[in-house]
């Protein structure tokens, strides 16, 4: 295996390629304007140059890292030698589903069709193409370059061949790859995304702050991260689509979205990918500025 295609350049997106390029695999790299993959490949670089920075890795291996990439706005052209297809879209079902059905059209009987997905059904997804036992879900974590874990879950139709060799293929990456079964939010966002939802309800009901509530997490449980600033690194969007799929896959009310993040997701607050959710972030600031909305 050592031709990979990456379908989508966004935070994910490029994050995969950046690790496919940086253990020496061709890394196909595809989404649908040349602007998104400008930015994507000047992403990589800048997050290259601070593993260089940090005596992590070489100038000359950051430049062969970026080497290895190529870029495409054509889907057919992108696959159509890949032996690994891993798809990185938005967390869309029908989106999904349409990709699947060309890149199963597109690209080599041989190759392993794989989703990013952090909540959608592998199952479901395999069953738009032809070679259901070829797809896979590989969940990488964000930041890609820096999380360890990759949840490789099969589908109910995944051969044993075909997850052993994505489970190899992970630690050749040097992650640390969890095989898990395809229920609904997998392992990881089933338990991560009710404890981020239950800090909102602690928000909405008055509970505590959003300061008081993330330092409890952070000193009382060790978490590097309070689940509200988590939940804005995430994007309160993506949180509320893993809830809904959660919520519809199991038809328990536990996993209802609270109502504050329906409402500042359809106000258009969505974390730092907007500028604003439970923090107000500014451009080349790190400081945890609680948003106005919320302070008391």
């Amino acid at each position: 295996m050592k031709n990979i295609s990456v379908i989508g350049s966004g935070t994910m997106g490029n994050g995969i390629a950046h690790v496919f390029a940086q253990h020496s695999y061709n890394v196909s790299l595809i989404d649908i304007k040349q602007e998104f993959l400008d930015k994507a490949l000047a992403t990589i670089t800048k997050n290259l140059d601070r593993q260089v920075g940090k005596g992590l890795i070489s100038e000359d291996e950051k430049n062969a890292a970026l080497v290895r990439i190529q870029t495409f706005t054509d889907l057919e052209a992108g696959v159509k030698s890949a032996d690994l297809v891993v798809e990185a879209a938005t967390e869309n079902m029908d989106l999904k589903l349409e990709i699947f059905r060309k890149i199963d059209q597109f690209s080599p009987e041989s190759a392993i069709l794989a989703s990013n997905t952090s909540s959608i059904s592998i199952t479901k997804i395999a069953a738009a193409t032809k070679r259901p036992e070829q797809v896979i879900g590989m969940h990488f974590m964000n930041p890609v370059p820096v999380m360890k874990l990759v949840e490789v879950i099969r589908g109910y139709a995944t051969s044993d061949e075909v997850t052993a060799k994505i489970m190899d293929l992970a630690s050749k990456l040097s992650k640390d790859p969890v095989e898990v079964n395809d229920y609904p939010g997998f392992v990881a966002n089933r338990i991560l995304m009710p404890m981020i939802n239950e800090a909102i309800y602690s928000l909405f009901e008055g509970v505590a702050g959003v300061h008081e509530i993330d330092t409890v997490m952070k000193l009382g449980m060790a978490h590097p991260m309070g689940p509200l600033q988590l939940a804005d690194f995430i994007g309160l969007d993506v949180c509320l689509s893993i809830l809904r799929v959660l919520h519809d896959g199991f038809g328990n009310p536990k996993y209802a979205p609270c109502p504050l993040l329906v409402n500042m997701v359809e106000a258009g607050f969505k974390g730092v990918k907007t500028g604003e959710g439970f923090y107000k972030y500014t451009a080349g600031s790190k400081d945890s500025i609680v948003s106005p909305r919320f302070s008391k």
